[in-house]
């Protein structure tokens, strides 16, 4: 099977969805599919057992005539676009591919992959941008066609969601998705160290100057605001009045070139560090290399991992599903919406969000407990082999494109 996969961003581009689409490619391509993916120029090419093909410039309108020229040349026997507005300079053009690529060639199935429920508004777009917009509204007919979302829910043949609450959005912006809809969490979407006899937590451990007996809380992730990261220095700072043996690691680094406000943002929780007095007990890695394995081994460290998500945890937190993958007992939050998947003192340690003391309290549980510790580490194992297999997530990707 002939796949093209369409993807704004891909490595060296700091972003999680860069990460996903390499790894999406990398384990279709392994699965017998010829992997074909077209991305933005300045892409890594070689390498990969699938071709890769960084020939857009942009994702403006001047580039429409060159997608639809690839996907023609290409004759693909299906199309997997992932999508969100920012992988694709929030231009609205990626936002009509699907009507795009049926003009040239209408015989191709095409599917669009959300990562999340970010679109594009008329208020950030240019006035010529806008013109443009209308005109093509007129061409691919009005009917069905939304603001932020394009022709991508209308024309799109089926929609992969990677969580319940992407799919209820989208369903608010255009119901008839929900009856050609998927659910597929992403797996880990970075390279995982394979854990023999304690040698990738010692490698891990030695990494981040860690003590043996350090009881070690690693966040892991990409830095801006919404990851609950303020609520979680100020909970280990009530740890650490209490436990002296507690160490934080903040895994993750940030997509600057997209949002340099969050040059600030890293700032103001340095300073918050500082002001909490609990600077020298934080290591920051700083950005993690897509094609290294030291995110893997951060993990591989940690006694438990934190993600104080501000809104709640979801299917759709690739972090969630490396932790998990690791088999690391997981303290996250508890938003308005809870998936089925996740079970409290079974699988994920839960607590509400934005509080300081109650998530200080999870983790004083944590380290207090071991055999609980050792029972949300098997269930995390459990739910990884149910919901966050490469092979599940392959199979079910495959047979929608079919």
């Amino acid at each position: 099977m002939k796949i093209l996969l369409v993807s704004g961003a891909f490595p060296p581009m700091p972003l999680a969805e860069a990460n996903h689409a390499l790894h999406l490619a990398d384990a279709m391509a392994r699965n017998g599919a010829d992997v074909h993916v077209l991305t933005t120029r300045g892409a890594v090419t070689d390498g990969f057992p699938f071709q890769v093909h960084a020939i857009m410039r942009n994702w403006s309108w001047m580039e429409a005539p060159r997608f639809a020229r690839f996907v023609r040349r290409c004759s693909p026997d299906a199309i997997l676009m992932i999508y969100i507005a920012f992988m694709y300079g929030d231009h609205p053009m990626a936002a009509f591919a699907p009507t795009i690529a049926k003009a040239v060639r209408p015989e191709i199935p095409f599917v669009t992959q959300f990562e999340n429920v970010l679109g594009r508004r008329a208020d950030q777009c240019s006035l010529g941008t806008r013109i443009i917009r209308r005109v093509v509204k007129h061409w691919a007919g009005s009917a069905g066609v939304d603001y932020e979302f394009g022709t991508l829910l209308r024309d799109s043949d089926r929609v992969i969601v990677l969580s319940g609450r992407i799919e209820t959005r989208l369903a608010k912006f255009h119901p008839p998705m929900k009856q050609k809809s998927v659910l597929i969490p992403p797996p880990p979407i970075i390279r995982v160290s394979g854990e023999r006899d304690g040698a990738s937590r010692e490698a891990g451990r030695a990494l981040l100057s860690v003590k043996p007996d350090d009881f070690t809380l690693v966040y892991f992730g990409y830095i801006y605001p919404g990851k609950g990261l303020e609520t979680l220095l100020r909970a280990f700072h009530v740890v650490k009045g209490r436990a002296g043996n507690a160490r934080l690691v903040i895994a993750g680094g940030i997509a600057a070139h997209l949002y340099e406000e969050r040059l600030a943002y890293v700032k103001d929780l340095e300073r918050l560090a500082a002001t909490l007095g609990i600077r020298d007990e934080i290591t920051w890695t700083g950005h993690l290399d897509w094609n290294t394995d030291d995110a893997s081994l951060y993990l591989h460290a940690a006694d438990a991992c934190v993600l104080p998500f501000d809104d709640g945890v979801s299917m759709n937190n690739s972090t969630f599903a490396a932790a998990a993958a690791h088999g690391r007992p997981i303290i996250s939050t508890s938003g308005p919406i809870l998936e089925q998947p996740f079970l409290h003192g079974e699988n994920v340690f839960l607590c509400p969000p934005r509080d300081p003391e109650a998530l200080a309290g999870a983790i004083e549980t944590l380290m207090r407990h071991p055999e609980l510790r050792g029972r949300l580490a098997a269930g995390a194992l459990t739910m990884t082999e149910e919901w966050f297999s490469w092979d599940k997530a392959v199979a079910r990707t495959m047979a929608t494109l079919r």
